[in-house]
């Protein structure tokens, strides 16, 4: 495995989408899978069966045979169709995508099928949205029903994307707009352009289909009493999809291809197994709500390797579905590896949940670098979910320019209970929920070798009364120029190790209440209750 250099991390931080690798991606040839050596297995802190990769037929035909013309004006929906058709019912092997603007909708792959693009090849998705029949899906882990994604493959094995040419989502025709998120001057130009305006909730939406999805929904984005394809189609520009949908697929390669501008989230894989994520780039609008770069949910041995994440949201995530549907599927997200990546923006640089009922273990983040994220490290879930989150284990994070938190366990993502407020004042008496199926724990957590400069918080953990978070070691973490040190609540057997956390005030840079066993720098603090204690590193 070759990692990302000094020179390639600050290449991908100043945002240049394509570039010379060291080794750079060549024609790749169909009889011929990628190459992962041992050593992105080596010292793996648990046991993993080594990603199976896809193997493709030496059978190549382009889609220019098919029909295809590469003007941006010609719709090539049936030219990609019939390419993708003809090379399954030969055994397999590659469709190629070669230089040109290549106009289309839907696409969908089939097994035993390599996607190539080649270099200065632009695949845009139509802004067209009659063009992508609505279906029953899974969206923010809750069965649903959405627009079809631009590209989508379901039960599918031995498949691939790959090359060096750009996906684009168009999705600047689907998605919403906060007003806090653009400047005077943009939200000017955006409103002039068309589509309807939320006054009140200061919201452009695209159509008025698109505000009357946004009225239905109660809880994130799924909408409730829409019953009949009638009232789903009037909705249509409110279900935006995700750029790429693979569901229940096995051996799966994405490599060096770029997508961008995606409708909601950009690549969700959901339930496969041996998936591989290389030297891919991801981009999304800074402003683009929802727009997670990656969701790996409910997936199984899993690669994210050599790439880059620009996101409107969250940029690397793991989900494993939610609340009841999520425990119901009971497909946890497991035995994944995330090594050599960059996320440039985004909610979150490498974030877990908070849709992770299925339960989330076994997971090596490795060697990556966060640049301005929201947050460092995120972990969050809510009452409700359920799932147990373990055995994830973290390593050689470099972080700057974090507005908020460093490192955050937050499992109050959904709000706190009226009593319940973080503040030293908070109702002592306020009735604690038992722990049920619902109750989500956090617990076995290992990070180490962090450095951040330039953060809001530092450290903060927030657990349940009910399930505080549990045996979290953090070792070898150097925090600077933060605003806030660091805060620990509802916490047991939390181990810090050579932390080090520079505020600029000054003083007292630890807050602990309601720990049990914590231990700071050698030091075991048995039980510190209600009233919060403040010490210095």
């Amino acid at each position: 495995m070759i990692r990302l250099n000094t020179m390639k991390q600050w290449i991908l931080s100043i945002g240049i989408a394509t570039f010379l690798w060291n080794c750079p991606i060549s024609q790749i040839q169909a009889s011929t899978p990628s190459d992962f050596s041992d050593e992105i297995y080596a010292d793996l802190p648990f046991q993993m069966d080594k990603v199976q990769q896809p193997v493709f037929p030496d059978y190549t035909r382009s889609i220019t045979e098919f029909g295809a013309v590469g003007d941006g004006i010609t719709l090539n929906t049936e030219a990609f169709d019939k390419a993708i058709k003809e090379v399954a019912a030969k055994g397999g092997g590659t469709v190629l995508v070669p230089e040109g603007l290549w106009l289309t909708g839907p696409i969908v792959l089939q097994s035993n099928i390599n996607l190539h693009l080649e270099n200065n090849a632009l695949v845009l998705f139509t802004a067209d949205h009659t063009q992508y029949p609505i279906i029953k899906t899974s969206f923010e882990g809750l069965e649903t029903r959405r627009c079809q994604s631009p590209i989508s493959a379901v039960g599918a094995e031995n498949i691939a994307i790959t090359g060096r040419g750009v996906m684009d989502g168009n999705g600047d025709t689907w998605r919403p707009v906060k007003k806090g998120k653009m400047t005077g001057n943009q939200w000017k130009k955006l409103v002039a352009s068309g589509g309807i305006v939320d006054e009140k909730a200061g919201i452009w939406y695209p159509s008025k289909g698109s505000l009357k999805g946004a009225q239905a929904c109660k809880d994130f984005n799924v909408p409730e009493g829409i019953e009949t394809d009638e009232e789903w189609a009037s909705i249509r520009d409110w279900l935006r999809p995700v750029l790429l949908s693979f569901q229940k697929c096995k051996k799966v390669l994405l490599e060096g291809v770029t997508f961008k501008n995606s409708p909601s989230w950009c690549l969700h894989p959901l339930s496969c197994e041996d998936l591989t994520i290389n030297k891919v780039i991801v981009s999304n609008p800074w402003y683009s709500q929802n727009g997670d770069a990656l969701d790996i949910e409910s997936c199984n041995r899993v690669l994210v390797l050599n790439s880059s994440f620009d996101a409107g949201d969250d940029g690397i995530c793991i989900k494993s579905g939610k609340d009841k549907d999520g425990r119901l599927r009971g497909e946890p997200c497991q035995n994944v590896i995330i090594r050599d990546n960059a996320v440039l923006h985004g909610h979150g640089g490498f974030v877990v949940g908070s849709e992770m009922s299925g339960g989330v273990k076994n997971i090596y983040v490795d060697n990556c670098t966060f640049l301005g994220t929201d947050v460092g490290l995120r972990f969050k879930s809510t009452r409700g979910r359920g799932g147990v989150v373990e055995n994830i284990h973290i390593n050689n994070i470099n972080m700057i320019n974090i507005p908020n938190e460093g490192l955050i366990f937050d499992l109050f993502y959904g709000g706190k209970a009226p009593g319940e407020e973080d503040t030293d004042n908070a109702d002592v008496t306020a009735k604690i929920p038992p722990v049920t199926e619902e109750t989500p724990a956090f617990r076995d957590i290992f990070i180490k070798n962090v450095k951040a400069k330039g953060v809001g918080r530092a450290i903060y953990f927030n657990g349940l009364p009910e399930m505080p978070i549990k045996n979290i070691f953090i070792e070898n973490v150097t925090i600077s120029d933060a605003k806030e040190g660091v805060i620990l609540n509802q916490a047991e057997g939390a181990t810090l190790k050579n932390v080090k956390v520079v505020t600029k005030d000054g003083g007292n840079n630890l807050k602990m209440k309601n720990v049990k066993d914590v231990t700071i720098g050698g030091k075991t603090y048995k039980s510190i209750g209600n009233k919060a204690e403040s010490y210095k590193f």
